[in-house]
Protein backbone atom coordinates (compact mmCIF):
# COMPACT_ATOMS: atom_id res chain seq x y z
CA UNK A 1 0.00 0.00 0.00
CA UNK A 2 1.20 3.52 -0.81
CA UNK A 3 1.68 5.48 2.41
CA UNK A 4 2.30 8.96 0.93
CA UNK A 5 1.50 10.60 -2.41
CA UNK A 6 3.50 13.74 -3.18
CA UNK A 7 1.95 15.98 -5.88
CA UNK A 8 4.55 18.19 -7.61
CA UNK A 9 3.45 20.47 -10.49
CA UNK A 10 6.16 21.73 -12.86
CA UNK A 11 5.89 24.52 -15.40
CA UNK A 12 8.97 25.96 -17.11
CA UNK A 13 11.25 25.57 -14.08
CA UNK A 14 14.22 23.87 -15.77
CA UNK A 15 16.67 25.97 -13.75
CA UNK A 16 15.26 24.84 -10.40
CA UNK A 17 13.79 21.39 -11.11
CA UNK A 18 17.10 19.52 -10.60
CA UNK A 19 17.24 20.72 -6.96
CA UNK A 20 13.60 19.71 -6.46
CA UNK A 21 14.13 16.26 -7.96
CA UNK A 22 17.34 15.62 -5.98
CA UNK A 23 15.51 16.47 -2.76
CA UNK A 24 12.72 14.05 -3.66
CA UNK A 25 15.32 11.34 -4.15
CA UNK A 26 16.60 12.11 -0.65
CA UNK A 27 13.06 11.50 0.62
CA UNK A 28 12.25 8.37 -1.38
CA UNK A 29 10.81 5.33 0.36
CA UNK A 30 9.36 2.16 -1.11
CA UNK A 31 5.86 3.14 0.04
CA UNK A 32 6.05 6.75 -1.27
CA UNK A 33 4.99 7.90 -4.73
CA UNK A 34 5.95 11.16 -6.46
CA UNK A 35 3.36 12.43 -8.94
CA UNK A 36 5.28 14.83 -11.21
CA UNK A 37 2.76 16.90 -13.18
CA UNK A 38 4.20 18.58 -16.29
CA UNK A 39 1.82 21.48 -16.97
CA UNK A 40 2.81 21.72 -20.65
CA UNK A 41 6.33 23.05 -20.09
CA UNK A 42 8.22 24.38 -23.11
CA UNK A 43 11.71 25.02 -21.67
CA UNK A 44 13.21 21.54 -21.29
CA UNK A 45 11.53 20.72 -17.98
CA UNK A 46 9.74 17.78 -19.65
CA UNK A 47 13.05 16.08 -20.47
CA UNK A 48 14.18 16.36 -16.85
CA UNK A 49 10.93 14.77 -15.69
CA UNK A 50 11.23 11.95 -18.23
CA UNK A 51 14.66 11.14 -16.80
CA UNK A 52 13.32 11.37 -13.24
CA UNK A 53 10.58 8.88 -14.09
CA UNK A 54 13.29 6.37 -14.97
CA UNK A 55 15.67 7.10 -12.09
CA UNK A 56 13.62 8.36 -9.13
CA UNK A 57 11.97 5.55 -7.12
CA UNK A 58 8.20 6.01 -7.02
CA UNK A 59 8.11 8.72 -9.70
CA UNK A 60 5.18 8.94 -12.12
CA UNK A 61 4.99 11.72 -14.73
CA UNK A 62 1.56 13.09 -15.62
CA UNK A 63 1.48 15.41 -18.65
CA UNK A 64 -0.93 18.17 -19.61
CA UNK A 65 -1.43 18.86 -23.30
CA UNK A 66 -2.19 22.47 -22.49
CA UNK A 67 -1.18 24.69 -19.59
CA UNK A 68 -3.90 24.77 -16.93
CA UNK A 69 -2.22 26.51 -14.01
CA UNK A 70 -1.20 25.38 -10.56
CA UNK A 71 -4.67 24.54 -9.23
CA UNK A 72 -5.51 22.31 -12.19
CA UNK A 73 -2.09 20.63 -12.08
CA UNK A 74 -2.50 19.83 -8.40
CA UNK A 75 -5.95 18.36 -9.09
CA UNK A 76 -4.43 16.09 -11.73
CA UNK A 77 -2.04 14.77 -9.10
CA UNK A 78 -4.75 14.38 -6.46
CA UNK A 79 -6.89 12.37 -8.89
CA UNK A 80 -3.98 9.97 -9.50
CA UNK A 81 -2.88 9.72 -5.87
CA UNK A 82 -3.07 6.30 -4.20
CA UNK A 83 -1.55 7.16 -0.83
CA UNK A 84 -3.07 7.05 2.62
CA UNK A 85 -1.72 10.60 2.93
CA UNK A 86 -1.23 13.38 0.38
CA UNK A 87 1.12 16.34 0.36
CA UNK A 88 2.33 18.91 -2.15
CA UNK A 89 5.55 20.50 -3.34
CA UNK A 90 6.10 23.17 -5.99
CA UNK A 91 8.51 22.46 -8.84
CA UNK A 92 10.94 25.23 -7.86
CA UNK A 93 11.16 24.41 -4.12
CA UNK A 94 13.07 21.68 -2.29
CA UNK A 95 13.15 19.51 0.84
CA UNK A 96 15.47 18.50 3.65
CA UNK A 97 16.60 14.84 3.44
CA UNK A 98 14.21 12.47 5.21
CA UNK A 99 11.62 15.19 5.82
CA UNK A 100 8.63 13.24 4.50
CA UNK A 101 9.26 10.26 6.77
CA UNK A 102 9.23 12.60 9.77
CA UNK A 103 6.09 14.31 8.47
CA UNK A 104 4.22 11.00 8.09
CA UNK A 105 5.31 9.93 11.56
CA UNK A 106 3.90 13.15 13.04
CA UNK A 107 0.43 12.85 11.49
CA UNK A 108 0.23 9.13 12.33
CA UNK A 109 1.06 9.91 15.94
CA UNK A 110 -1.60 12.65 16.16
CA UNK A 111 -4.26 10.91 14.02
CA UNK A 112 -5.84 14.10 12.65
CA UNK A 113 -7.33 15.02 9.26
CA UNK A 114 -4.51 17.40 8.40
CA UNK A 115 -1.29 18.75 9.80
CA UNK A 116 0.28 22.18 9.24
CA UNK A 117 4.02 22.86 9.45
CA UNK A 118 6.45 25.76 9.48
CA UNK A 119 8.80 26.31 6.51
CA UNK A 120 12.02 28.03 5.47
CA UNK A 121 11.67 30.97 3.09
CA UNK A 122 14.61 31.43 0.73
CA UNK A 123 15.21 34.74 -1.05
CA UNK A 124 18.55 34.67 -2.81
CA UNK A 125 21.06 33.65 -0.13
CA UNK A 126 18.83 34.74 2.75
CA UNK A 127 16.94 32.20 4.86
CA UNK A 128 14.15 32.89 7.33
CA UNK A 129 11.83 30.57 9.24
CA UNK A 130 8.14 31.25 8.62
CA UNK A 131 5.84 29.86 11.29
CA UNK A 132 2.19 28.87 11.20
CA UNK A 133 0.37 31.73 13.00
CA UNK A 134 -1.06 29.40 15.62
CA UNK A 135 0.34 29.11 19.11
CA UNK A 136 -0.79 25.64 20.21
CA UNK A 137 1.59 23.00 18.85
CA UNK A 138 1.26 19.22 18.81
CA UNK A 139 -2.38 19.31 19.94
CA UNK A 140 -5.34 18.02 17.91
CA UNK A 141 -7.98 20.73 17.55
CA UNK A 142 -11.16 21.65 15.69
CA UNK A 143 -9.98 23.53 12.55
CA UNK A 144 -12.83 26.04 12.85
CA UNK A 145 -11.31 27.35 16.08
CA UNK A 146 -8.21 28.48 14.16
CA UNK A 147 -10.03 30.83 11.72
CA UNK A 148 -10.51 33.74 14.13
CA UNK A 149 -9.79 36.33 15.50
CA UNK A 150 -10.66 38.73 12.70
CA UNK A 151 -7.94 41.30 13.31
CA UNK A 152 -4.98 38.95 13.69
CA UNK A 153 -3.18 36.64 11.28
CA UNK A 154 -4.44 33.09 11.74
CA UNK A 155 -4.06 29.67 10.17
CA UNK A 156 -6.32 30.53 7.19
CA UNK A 157 -3.85 33.30 6.29
CA UNK A 158 -1.04 30.72 6.11
CA UNK A 159 -2.40 29.08 2.99
CA UNK A 160 0.65 27.24 1.61
CA UNK A 161 -0.60 23.82 0.52
CA UNK A 162 2.89 22.29 0.72
CA UNK A 163 3.26 23.29 4.38
CA UNK A 164 1.42 20.24 5.65
CA UNK A 165 0.07 16.75 5.05
CA UNK A 166 -3.51 15.58 4.50
CA UNK A 167 -5.31 12.30 5.17
CA UNK A 168 -6.93 10.54 2.22
CA UNK A 169 -10.39 10.89 3.80
CA UNK A 170 -10.24 14.59 2.87
CA UNK A 171 -9.97 13.59 -0.80
CA UNK A 172 -12.92 11.24 -0.42
CA UNK A 173 -14.97 14.03 1.21
CA UNK A 174 -14.18 16.42 -1.67
CA UNK A 175 -12.19 18.82 0.50
CA UNK A 176 -8.70 18.57 -0.97
CA UNK A 177 -9.23 19.61 -4.59
CA UNK A 178 -8.55 23.16 -5.75
CA UNK A 179 -10.74 25.42 -7.89
CA UNK A 180 -9.82 24.52 -11.48
CA UNK A 181 -8.30 27.31 -13.53
CA UNK A 182 -7.26 29.65 -10.71
CA UNK A 183 -3.81 30.99 -11.62
CA UNK A 184 -3.09 32.66 -8.30
CA UNK A 185 -4.53 32.63 -4.75
CA UNK A 186 -5.71 29.07 -5.54
CA UNK A 187 -4.93 28.07 -1.97
CA UNK A 188 -7.22 30.68 -0.34
CA UNK A 189 -10.64 29.04 -0.97
CA UNK A 190 -8.92 25.71 -0.35
CA UNK A 191 -7.57 26.55 3.13
CA UNK A 192 -10.83 28.20 4.20
CA UNK A 193 -12.80 25.13 3.13
CA UNK A 194 -10.43 22.83 5.04
CA UNK A 195 -10.79 24.87 8.21
CA UNK A 196 -14.56 25.10 7.93
CA UNK A 197 -15.32 21.49 7.03
CA UNK A 198 -12.52 19.16 8.18
CA UNK A 199 -12.94 17.63 11.63
CA UNK A 200 -9.46 17.82 13.12
CA UNK A 201 -6.05 19.38 12.58
CA UNK A 202 -2.81 20.12 14.38
CA UNK A 203 0.23 22.35 13.99
CA UNK A 204 3.78 21.07 14.51
CA UNK A 205 7.12 22.85 14.49
CA UNK A 206 8.64 20.59 11.85
CA UNK A 207 10.96 22.24 9.30
CA UNK A 208 11.86 20.65 5.98
CA UNK A 209 10.29 22.59 3.09
CA UNK A 210 12.46 25.28 1.48
CA UNK A 211 10.25 27.81 -0.31
CA UNK A 212 12.03 29.77 -3.03
CA UNK A 213 10.90 33.43 -3.26
CA UNK A 214 11.70 35.89 -6.05
CA UNK A 215 11.66 33.35 -8.89
CA UNK A 216 11.29 35.31 -12.13
CA UNK A 217 8.77 32.86 -13.62
CA UNK A 218 6.55 32.84 -10.52
CA UNK A 219 3.19 34.57 -10.85
CA UNK A 220 3.97 36.53 -7.70
CA UNK A 221 6.71 38.24 -9.75
CA UNK A 222 4.71 38.73 -12.95
CA UNK A 223 2.33 41.69 -13.29
CA UNK A 224 0.00 40.31 -15.91
CA UNK A 225 -3.72 39.62 -15.89
CA UNK A 226 -3.34 36.20 -14.28
CA UNK A 227 -2.60 37.94 -10.99
CA UNK A 228 -6.18 39.21 -10.93
CA UNK A 229 -7.46 35.70 -10.26
CA UNK A 230 -7.13 36.62 -6.58
CA UNK A 231 -10.48 38.40 -6.97
CA UNK A 232 -12.21 35.26 -8.21
CA UNK A 233 -10.55 33.29 -5.41
CA UNK A 234 -11.69 35.64 -2.65
CA UNK A 235 -15.16 36.02 -4.16
CA UNK A 236 -15.39 32.25 -3.67
CA UNK A 237 -14.21 32.56 -0.05
CA UNK A 238 -16.90 35.18 0.65
CA UNK A 239 -19.65 33.24 -1.13
CA UNK A 240 -18.90 29.93 0.62
CA UNK A 241 -18.36 31.52 4.03
CA UNK A 242 -21.70 33.34 3.71
CA UNK A 243 -23.39 29.92 3.50
CA UNK A 244 -21.73 28.65 6.68
CA UNK A 245 -23.95 28.22 9.77
CA UNK A 246 -21.56 30.53 11.64
CA UNK A 247 -21.32 33.09 8.85
CA UNK A 248 -22.02 36.01 11.20
CA UNK A 249 -18.82 35.18 13.09
CA UNK A 250 -16.63 34.18 10.13
CA UNK A 251 -17.55 36.69 7.41
CA UNK A 252 -15.83 39.67 9.09
CA UNK A 253 -12.54 37.76 8.93
CA UNK A 254 -13.05 36.86 5.26
CA UNK A 255 -14.04 40.41 4.28
CA UNK A 256 -11.16 42.02 6.17
CA UNK A 257 -8.63 39.64 4.61
CA UNK A 258 -10.06 40.32 1.14
CA UNK A 259 -9.76 44.08 1.77
CA UNK A 260 -6.16 43.71 2.91
CA UNK A 261 -5.24 41.78 -0.25
CA UNK A 262 -6.97 44.32 -2.51
CA UNK A 263 -5.15 47.17 -0.76
CA UNK A 264 -1.83 45.34 -1.13
CA UNK A 265 -2.28 44.96 -4.89
CA UNK A 266 -3.48 48.54 -5.34
CA UNK A 267 -0.44 49.77 -3.42
CA UNK A 268 1.84 47.82 -5.78
CA UNK A 269 -0.05 48.53 -8.99
CA UNK A 270 3.05 50.02 -10.66
CA UNK A 271 4.34 46.48 -11.25
CA UNK A 272 1.32 45.72 -13.42
CA UNK A 273 1.04 46.50 -17.09
CA UNK A 274 -1.02 49.75 -17.48
CA UNK A 275 -4.07 47.99 -18.89
CA UNK A 276 -3.93 45.38 -16.12
CA UNK A 277 -3.58 48.09 -13.46
CA UNK A 278 -6.75 49.75 -14.77
CA UNK A 279 -8.53 46.40 -14.75
CA UNK A 280 -7.30 45.81 -11.20
CA UNK A 281 -8.92 49.05 -10.02
CA UNK A 282 -12.18 48.31 -11.85
CA UNK A 283 -12.41 44.73 -10.57
CA UNK A 284 -11.42 45.75 -7.04
CA UNK A 285 -14.13 48.41 -6.99
CA UNK A 286 -16.63 45.79 -8.11
CA UNK A 287 -15.43 43.45 -5.36
CA UNK A 288 -15.96 46.14 -2.69
CA UNK A 289 -19.46 46.72 -4.01
CA UNK A 290 -20.30 42.99 -3.79
CA UNK A 291 -19.21 42.63 -0.16
CA UNK A 292 -21.76 42.89 2.66
CA UNK A 293 -21.63 46.66 3.19
CA UNK A 294 -22.11 46.68 6.94
CA UNK A 295 -19.26 44.18 7.38
CA UNK A 296 -17.13 46.14 4.90
CA UNK A 297 -17.63 49.32 6.95
CA UNK A 298 -16.49 47.51 10.09
CA UNK A 299 -13.47 46.09 8.26
CA UNK A 300 -12.37 49.49 7.00
CA UNK A 301 -12.79 50.99 10.47
CA UNK A 302 -10.51 48.29 11.92
CA UNK A 303 -7.68 48.73 9.38
CA UNK A 304 -4.75 51.13 9.55
CA UNK A 305 -5.36 54.54 8.00
CA UNK A 306 -3.19 53.95 4.93
CA UNK A 307 -4.97 50.83 3.73
CA UNK A 308 -8.41 52.04 4.77
CA UNK A 309 -7.96 55.39 2.95
CA UNK A 310 -6.86 53.64 -0.24
CA UNK A 311 -9.96 51.45 -0.23
CA UNK A 312 -12.32 54.29 0.73
CA UNK A 313 -11.01 56.41 -2.13
CA UNK A 314 -11.67 53.59 -4.58
CA UNK A 315 -15.09 53.01 -3.08
CA UNK A 316 -15.91 56.74 -3.21
CA UNK A 317 -14.91 57.10 -6.86
CA UNK A 318 -17.13 54.15 -7.72
CA UNK A 319 -20.07 55.67 -5.87
CA UNK A 320 -19.50 59.02 -7.59
CA UNK A 321 -19.40 57.43 -11.02
CA UNK A 322 -22.56 55.49 -10.23
CA UNK A 323 -24.39 58.66 -9.10
CA UNK A 324 -23.25 60.56 -12.18
CA UNK A 325 -24.47 57.76 -14.42
CA UNK A 326 -27.84 57.67 -12.67
CA UNK A 327 -28.24 61.46 -13.00
CA UNK A 328 -27.41 61.34 -16.68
Amino acid sequence: MVKLSVVVPFYNVRTYAPDTLRSLRDNAREDFEFLLVDDCSSDGTAALLARAERELPGAVVLRHEKNGGLATARNTGIDAARGEYVTFLDGDDWLAPGYYSRLVAQIEELGCDFLRTDHVQCTGNQRSVQRVPHGRRGEVLDPRTAILPTTRSTSVDYAFAWAGIYHRRLVERGLLHFTDGLRTAEDRPWIWRLHRQAESFAVVGLLGVYYRRGVATSLTQIGDVRQLDFIRAFDQVIEETAQDPNSAELLPKAVRTYCAIISHHLGNSERFEPAVARKLRTMSAGALKRMPQDILNEALDSMDSGRASRLRRLRGRTASLGSAGAAA
